[in-house]
């Protein structure tokens, strides 16, 4: 393959052309210019084989100004896949512990923050000069500012993964129970059902493979199917609220009620009126978990970039028709994945059904549906990791096989183990939601627009605007941290009490 012709600039030199799109003629090399006069001097070799058109954290490194070609429509449907995720899966558990009502007010007030964090990022970047997320972090502050958005994106992409592999050891196991697959008779019959094992099996036998492909080609394309999987998982959580009775069996009531809340003997009747106001231990985990659902801001730019006739409004305007799509998705899985179990929902909703039915030819399409493209989309989550690990390593240019792959399988080895030894989605949700999310959604939009805006003054509206939402950032991020840390330690001491008294 040819080699693409890099240019050097200046980044003191840069922000003197960075709103110039004029095609630009160089000596010795072909006539390309980069956009808006931005160079990214940190590509390494192997950024450049990414596929084109993929949006989980891209970053378009080609050296000339394109004009983009995603259409509209194209646009909201690319944007409404970087948005979807594992987080659907756990927001009944989050409308649970906080009631209805409580909860349309939390992913209403969510949806607002995480739009007005994309009109703030929207006018950065054209303020800035560049479409790459960790350029502005280095325009604003420097190489802090630029390791500030290099780790969170790291994190909120390594929570995917996370996720996406909690899926597979949640939700495998049964596919395999129901299928009736016995692989080696009685002597082995534990094993290949239980989801420890299978996660790593999965991520040997496919998913290593799959991430170190230099190119990922076709799986670029797995987002879509993401997202259709999840469009018919909804479908089928509508569904299945009117073919299961609110009387649900006593011992699965008994099963699925999470440890830390206390046992209390409440009637049929009481357990099937669903709540409009709960608070319980569990509910410091909604506003993470609905943060979790709705990150996709790496991903604004790269569709900036893309979007043909761009425009801020038009880009705008591309993100609200998305959230508003992604909000009436949320809105009703959690509602009717609500109603259908109540007090009983897990933090996984899919897996609260094997609970109900031993066998389901409906639920075991979702199940083999939702693995395939969890597992599909782990190396397309991890590509931009591994780009990040090689940048901060300070790697070389050279793409080479033996870094390549250390790096790879030092990723997965670490989002196994965590998955393997954190006991339930709920925490990857409420962790990386309480810290990365919020540093994506609230803190670096903010941060970037108050540095690098410099026409308005502090005492605008805009500016106070974004100050307050950078308050309010800190306020969620601190807030939820300090919550779920205190809730793990209840948990530890009160599983420790247990264990004492056996």
């Amino acid at each position: 393959e040819k080699k693409m012709s890099r240019f050097n600039i200046d980044p003191d030199i840069d922000s003197s052309i960075s709103n110039s799109n004029e095609y630009t003629s160089y000596q010795h090399c072909p006539p390309k210019v980069p956009l808006n006069g931005m160079q990214y001097t940190d590509v390494d070799a192997e950024s450049q084989n990414f596929l084109s058109d993929h949006q989980l954290g891209k970053k378009k490194y080609e050296a000339e100004y394109s004009p983009g070609s995603a259409s509209f429509g194209m646009s909201v449907f690319n944007l409404g896949n970087a948005i979807m995720g594992s987080g659907i899966l756990g927001l009944s558990y989050a409308m649970a512990n906080t009631g209805i009502a409580m909860f349309v007010i939390l992913l209403v007030a969510v949806a607002i923050f995480s739009l007005y964090s994309v009109h703030l990022l929207l006018k950065t970047a054209n303020e800035g000069g560049s479409l790459v997320y960790e350029q502005l972090g280095y325009k604003a502050f420097g190489i802090p500012g630029k390791l500030a958005a290099s780790c969170s994106i790291t994190m909120q992409n390594f929570g995917a993964m996370a996720s996406y592999l909690y899926i597979v050891k949640y939700e495998l196991p049964i596919v395999i129970k129901h299928a009736n697959i016995d692989v080696c008779g009685v002597f082995c019959s534990s094993w290949y059902t239980n989801g420890d094992y299978l996660v790593l099996i999965v991520t040997m036998a496919i998913i290593l493979p799959l991430s170190l492909l230099k190119n990922l080609g076709y799986l670029g394309y797995t987002s879509g199917f993401s997202l259709l999987c999840m469009v018919f998982f909804l479908i089928v959580v509508i569904y299945k609220k009117f073919q299961i009775p609110c009387q649900l069996p006593e011992n699965f009531i008994n099963i699925t009620v999470n440890v830390s809340q206390p046992q209390v003997n409440t009637t049929d009747e009481e357990c099937c009126k669903p709540k409009y106001f709960v608070f319980n231990s569990q509910t410091v985990y909604a506003v993470p978990i609905l943060t979790f659902a709705f990150v996709c801001h790496p991903a604004i730019l790269p569709m900036y970039e893309e979007l043909k006739d761009r425009s801020r409004r038009k880009m705008q305007n591309v993100a609200n028709v998305s959230f508003l799509g992604m909000f009436v998705m949320y809105l009703l899985a959690a509602l009717f994945g609500y109603l259908t179990f109540n007090e009983a929902v897990e933090p996984e909703l899919l897996h609260t059904y094997s609970k109900v039915y031993n066998f389901d030819v409906v639920l075991l399409i979702v199940r083999f549906a939702v693995l395939t493209a969890v597992t599909l989309t782990v190396p397309v989550v991890l590509f931009p990791i591994r780009t990040s690990v090689n940048q901060l390593l300070g790697a070389s240019k050279e793409f080479s096989w033996p870094r390549h792959i250390c790096i790879t399988v030092a990723l997965l080895v670490c989002v196994n183990i965590l998955v393997i030894f954190v006991p339930t989605i709920r925490d990857i949700f409420g962790f990386i939601g309480a810290s990365a999310a919020a540093m994506l959604i609230f803190i670096l939009p903010s941060a970037f627009y108050i540095k690098l805006v410099k026409k308005e003054s502090m005492k605008s509206v805009q500016k106070m605007g974004a100050t307050l939402f950078l308050i309010v950032g800190f306020m969620v991020m601190i807030g939820s941290m300090a919550l779920i840390i205190a809730d793990w330690i209840h948990n530890a001491g009160s599983s420790g009490e247990h264990a004492d008294g056996h």
